[in-house]
């Protein structure tokens, strides 16, 4: 308990500035001494407290992440933060440092003197500030909290550490596949130079493991995907087949939002774009009745890629 009110006792005096004894006039002053402006002072550490508070609002509102217009609420109080320590530099530089007309040019800094001569024109022009240290506290509160808000965005680059989510998909053996009105998608129903999307029946379409494109090759045979593209995790929305075969490039998936282009006929490898590895393919069976299933888990890991490729598999 004392030590406690030690910390508040100490806050309180640093908040009201503790007075220091007078510093002996210098004979060599340089820049004549400015009268305190506690006013100024006052204002300076406002407008730095309110830059915190709205760089601290840049990352709640970041966090939150369902508030209505997110886009111009962070733009909004990033803006602010800014705005205001702006504001807090111009008072410091108007109503806080000396400032004085010479009516000659500096001497080139090439000798020591030179050089603390410049030193104690620094040191002698904050001569009007009262408590530098709770402004320059204040001051590197707002800054430091303004260099959280810039660095917040990073959290959308993916997790660092906790990754075993990204891995999980509700497709494992027997799971069969049905279309956008959750019909059983049958083998007879896929034709060629056509594309399918389908889901895992019963399974949540949000999760970025569900949705597959099914295509029925040349050869007869039928292959499911991810829909998810392995670049920028864009939906695989296009599939190319040839209108003249002698002179066009063979069937392909394509993601139409990085033009990511991807081969169905073996095993979703990258045949153009900056994707930097196949798409995963799902194993596929059909049952007594015709219907399409699942007869495994997807070949890869579903979704973007970083660090270059994502490591491990797939997994139920």
């Amino acid at each position: 308990m004392t030590k406690l009110k030690d910390l508040l006792v100490a806050l309180v005096v640093l908040a009201l500035g503790r007075k220091r004894p007078p510093r002996p006039e210098r004979d060599d002053r340089i820049v004549e001494a400015g009268p305190p402006s506690r006013g100024a002072e006052n204002w300076v550490l406002v407008l730095f407290f309110l830059a915190t508070l709205a760089g601290a609002a840049f990352i709640v509102v970041y966090a939150l992440d369902r508030l209505g217009s997110q886009t111009q609420w962070l733009g909004l109080c990033i803006g602010l933060a800014f705005m205001l320590l702006a504001v807090a530099c111009m008072v410091i530089t108007h109503k806080l440092v000396v400032t004085e007309e010479l009516v000659h040019e500096y001497p080139d800094t090439e000798h020591a003197d030179e050089q603390s001569k410049i030193e104690q024109i620094v040191e002698e022009s904050g001569s009007r500030f009262t408590r530098k240290r709770i402004v320059t506290l204040a001051g590197l509160g707002a800054l430091g909290t303004l260099g959280l808000a810039a660095l917040t965005p990073a959290a959308s680059l993916g997790p660092v550490l906790d990754t075993e989510e990204l891995y999980k998909t509700p497709w494992r053996r027997g799971k069969r596949l049905v279309d956008e009105e959750g019909k059983p998608l049958a083998a007879h129903d896929v034709e060629e130079e056509s594309f399918y999307t389908a889901y895992p029946e019963g399974a949540d379409r949000e999760l970025m493991g569900s949705p597959v494109v099914v295509v029925r090759l040349a050869s007869r045979e039928i292959v499911a995907y991810s829909k998810i593209c392995t670049h920028a995790g864009c939906a695989i929305a296009l599939y190319r087949k040839p209108t003249f075969a002698p002179t066009q490039p063979k069937p392909a998936l394509v993601c139409p939002c990085h033009y990511s282009t991807f081969d169905p006929a073996d095993h979703g490898k990258v045949l153009f774009g900056p994707a930097g590895r196949a798409l995963p393919q799902l194993p596929l069976l059909v049952d007594g009745d015709g219907n399409l299933r699942a007869a495994g888990n997807f070949s890869g890991p579903v979704g973007p890629s970083w660090s270059g490729v994502r490591q491990g598999g797939a997994r139920s």
